[in-house]
């Protein structure tokens, strides 16, 4: 089983609830069929009944829930919630059930009432229409500060991290993180590591600097923020600062960090900003034909993940897989 098929597995053992609200978009339509009829989650689609059902034709969208805001018997009530959490910002109900009338905002209020219990969007928005309204409901997870993102990378053939199964974060979100986000990165990513593959997270901190062996300002951020990511989360296995191959290559880890029980072994690899993560994780995508699963987001309360615009109908089935098991928020066992 790989694991996509093993996230799908686990996600239909306590089936989750996602809203996808870009139901205008046939690519939305053709996957909560798919997902519908694998199973492995409930479907609540934004929209109107006839639309979708014209648009869909052809598709076996039965089993999904429809919501349409326009006739929504708790929009009021929903709306009131709405200005309630914005009301800092001087947001009236007026203006709140106005906001409603946006799909995603209409998908986050359906995430934050518990009617839903994560979001799917992006194939049809931009990342930051996506995730600002999940911020401004939703806010960030107990305890995080920062929200950031992360790809699971399959490496085939691979008997290196996880047998192959790697973390890289954040290739998609933080720009260039200081050393306090890049230490929140590395904690949220150890916990999306463990939940979502079960195994034990060995976290390394990246660098063109092996413990010492560069001097430079770039070098003293990855330095500092592993000090207080370990500082934060003592339980971890996290060290750094690394060069990849002393990160992931046992005698390089060994000769390059001695002592240190994280070098050679790390299936998370924390990337100094997200030039390095972008850069490092499409160069092992088609390189080292991996398969990449993302980017998923963390940090916040509830699970909302963000799709690229170019993505397919398949991609959008193996994101609400992964989001229902966030929504789970347990290791297998």
């Amino acid at each position: 089983m790989n694991f996509l098929e093993s996230i799908k597995a686990r996600a239909a053992a306590d089936v989750k609830s996602i809203v996808l609200p870009e139901a205008g978009d046939i690519r939305t339509l053709k996957a909560a069929a798919e997902i519908l009829k694998q199973g492995f989650a409930k479907v609540i689609l934004v929209g109107s009944a006839d639309k979708i059902a014209g648009d869909g034709a052809g598709l076996d969208l039965a089993a999904a829930t429809i919501i349409d805001p326009a006739n929504y018997d708790k929009r009021r009530e929903m709306a009131q919630r709405l200005a309630q959490l914005r009301k800092s910002k001087g947001m009236t109900v007026e203006q709140a059930d106005e906001l409603l009338d946006n799909e995603l905002y209409f998908g986050v209020m359906l995430v934050d009432a518990g009617i839903a219990d994560g979001m799917v969007a992006g194939a049809a928005n931009s990342t930051a229409d996506v995730l600002r309204p999940s911020l401004q409901i939703l806010k960030t997870a107990p305890g995080t500060k920062l929200v950031s993102s992360f790809f699971i990378m399959v490496v085939p053939d691979c008997d290196l991290g996880a047998d192959g199964i790697f973390l890289f974060s954040d290739c998609g979100l933080n720009q260039n993180p200081n050393a306090e986000e890049m230490a929140s990165i590395a904690v949220s990513s150890a916990e999306s590591f463990r939940v979502l593959t079960g195994q034990e997270p060995v976290v390394a901190m990246l660098s063109h600097s092996s413990k010492g062996s560069a001097k430079h300002a770039d070098v003293d951020k990855v330095v500092e923020a592993t000090k207080i990511a370990k500082e934060a989360a003592p339980h971890l296995a996290l060290d750094g600062e690394f060069q990849l191959d002393a990160a992931i290559v046992p005698e390089i880890g060994a000769a390059k960090a001695k002592g240190s029980p994280v070098a050679g072994k790390a299936n998370c690899l924390i990337f100094p900003d997200l030039d390095a993560g972008n850069i490092g994780y499409k160069l092992v995508e088609r390189l080292a034909k991996a398969a990449a699963y993302g980017p998923v987001t963390q940090g916040i309360a509830k699970p909302v993940n963000d799709l690229s615009r170019g993505c397919s109908y398949e991609d959008i089935v193996g994101v609400a897989a992964i989001t229902a098991v966030q929504a789970q928020g347990t290791t297998p066992g």
